[in-house]
């Protein structure tokens, strides 16, 4: 009987889907688990492997828009044949990629990047970006583990190749992550009322404690420290006890008004080539930092990648973006729906502040919170921040 390979749900708001390119043609024979097509999202190129063994029939277009749940081939085992198969599925577009060769191609046709195996190793993303250019994998130097091939050895000569279009000014290629950044940012800073609160936070004695928990950190078996805790750590944690105090900051606004979240978990914003990902930390109040520091290494390594799976990023109901490691003092962000807050973290400095009519010298770091109004009023923002500074300033109690 005729398996039915179907257009998956990648993200929680995804209706229709395209496919970028199929690893596969018309009449090959594949095996369970092997990569069949790329399906294009605003995050990543994602691949989708044979759900059975057999011939691959009557594959979907390429670039075409699918519902989701749509058939989009069939596998059939040997002899059987497909009828009336859904008006949607036609041959794929001739520009399709099909899968590396496994035989050993004529080292003159070889390109000069090519490996002896004829097996090029490229990211997703790297070989829907190249077919998008006309660009041939076997021309690029690979900067990846193993030489393989990103979509930075991609991108890089496009770059170089680009002419400026006037007065010395570039179009640059807008791929569907940056599109996506740019709706749903505009969307957010027109429809969201913002408002703004900052606090001064004192940092001396959370420097003095993470110093100290990472000098007795336990060492693995070859020697590197179990844990290597960040200013960041702390403040993902802070702030996810922040929420917990002010269980009426803790809320997402929908089309129904404001839902009501009793964990606390906390989006971290990631910078990535082309955009950023805001992966999030589940229950980090019920967190050590030690997890919370393993779990954001993690996400921070996969985000470069784009291998983070969209129950990852999706969900959370405020989030922390730190830019003090550029040496920036303060700044706003700006809300990503539905959550209700966002905290914008700046640079710890050191500074002069009064004590007794004195000047001590103290480390500072300023934080400044966004709120959605419709879901958080200015007094109830104003004790979470109070709130968080608490936390940071006696960083002992994120301990408790």
């Amino acid at each position: 009987m005729a398996t039915e390979v179907i257009l998956p749900k990648v993200d929680m708001d995804m209706a229709t889907g395209k496919i970028s390119a199929w690893h596969v043609k018309e009449g090959d024979t594949v095996k369970k688990g092997q990569p069949l097509f790329e399906i294009e999202t605003d995050k990543a190129a994602m691949e989708v492997e044979a759900p059975a063994s057999g011939i691959v029939r009557a594959l979907a277009e390429v670039a075409k828009d699918i519902p989701v749940g749509q058939a989009v081939a069939f596998i059939l085992t040997e002899g059987e044949a497909l009828n009336a198969p859904p008006a949607v599925l036609k041959a794929p577009s001739p520009t399709a990629t099909p899968l590396p060769p496994t035989s050993t191609p004529d080292p003159a046709l070889r390109g000069p990047h090519e490996p002896a195996s004829g097996v090029l190793r490229a990211t997703p993303l790297a070989r829907r970006l190249a077919r998008q250019q006309g660009i041939a994998l076997s021309t690029l130097q690979g900067s990846g583990p193993h030489g393989r091939i990103t979509s930075k050895d991609v991108v890089a000569p496009i770059s170089a190749a680009q002419m400026p279009a006037a007065n010395g000014a570039v179009l640059k290629p807008l791929d569907n992550m940056r599109r996506t950044i740019a709706q749903r940012l505009q969307h957010s800073k027109q429809t969201i009322p913002h408002f703004y609160l900052s606090v001064s936070c004192t940092l001396d004695t959370l420097l003095a404690l993470r110093e100290k928990l990472n000098t007795l950190a336990p060492k693995s078996a070859d020697g590197a420290p179990l844990w290597k805790l960040s200013v960041n750590d702390f403040i993902v944690k802070a702030l996810a006890q922040a929420l917990q105090s002010v269980p009426a900051a803790n809320v997402t606004w929908g089309d129904a008004g404001p839902m009501q979240h009793m964990a606390s978990d906390v989006g971290v914003a990631i910078a990535v080539d082309g955009g950023l990902f805001t992966p999030v930390v589940r229950n980090a109040n019920s967190k050590s930092l030690s997890q919370i520091s393993s779990e954001v290494k993690d996400f921070a390594a996969r985000a470069k990648l784009r291998k983070l799976r969209p129950d990852e990023y999706q969900g959370g109901t405020t989030t922390v973006s730190n830019l003090g490691m550029y040496g920036i003092e303060e700044f706003s962000a700006i809300i990503n729906p539905p959550q209700a807050s966002i905290l914008a973290v700046g640079a710890a400095l050191p500074q002069f502040i009064p004590v007794g009519h004195l000047p001590v010298l103290k480390t500072i770091m300023k934080a400044t919170l966004s709120c959605d109004h419709r879901a958080i009023d200015g007094a109830v923002g104003a004790e979470f921040l109070q709130a968080f500074k608490q936390h940071i300033e006696e960083p002992a109690l994120t301990l408790v």
